[in-house]
């Protein structure tokens, strides 16, 4: 694992005192640290091998994953964590969430077409409770959730989506017009 100070032009996060607001509130990063997680987590060459996969794998159909850099960052920090909430929800129950893109190995064609009606691109990113939804990053970082009821928009970023799922707030659902 390597810390991301060895990104070049990347410029470490300052330390935390008391003055600097929390990345994450109190129950979230609890939810973080159990799972492993800590400031200045990145394991890239995971990372890289994860895109390299999602690369090289075509579905039946002849489906390409999208791999770009926001999703290759938020695997680089957050890859391979099992994160399980520490406190009840707020709106709905909290959900576990598992960091690991290949758990979306096999819906390139998914993904793709929900990417085209976004007029964005998605790739995998991990998934919600025991495969009951699939979590999505597009090019831009925002995060969704695909399951059984529908899609659903978890935030415009990673940290708001491990808020979103952690915490128990409801998730806006994708709708069309």
């Amino acid at each position: 694992m390597h810390d991301r100070t060895d990104r070049p032009g990347h410029t470490p996060p300052a330390d935390t005192d008391h003055h600097t607001p929390a990345r994450f509130t109190t129950p979230v990063d609890t939810a973080l640290r159990a799972a492993g997680w800590q400031p200045g987590r990145w394991d890239i060459r995971r990372a890289e091998e994860w895109a390299d996969t999602l690369r090289a794998h075509r579905s039946p159909g002849g489906h390409q994953h999208a791999v770009f850099p926001a999703a290759v960052e938020a695997w680089a920090e957050f890859g391979g964590l099992h994160i399980k909430a520490t406190a009840p929800g707020r709106q709905i129950a909290p959900a576990s969430v598992r960091i690991d893109p290949l758990s979306g190995l096999h819906l390139a064609r998914t993904l793709n077409d929900l990417g085209r009606a976004l007029d964005t691109e998605l790739s995998p990113l991990g998934e919600e409770g025991n495969g009951q939804a699939v979590l999505a990053i597009d090019a831009e970082g925002r995060v969704y959730s695909i399951d059984h009821t529908g899609d659903w928009y978890l935030g415009p970023d990673i940290d708001q989506a491990l808020t979103a799922l952690v915490t128990g707030i409801q998730p806006e659902r994708l709708t069309t017009g």
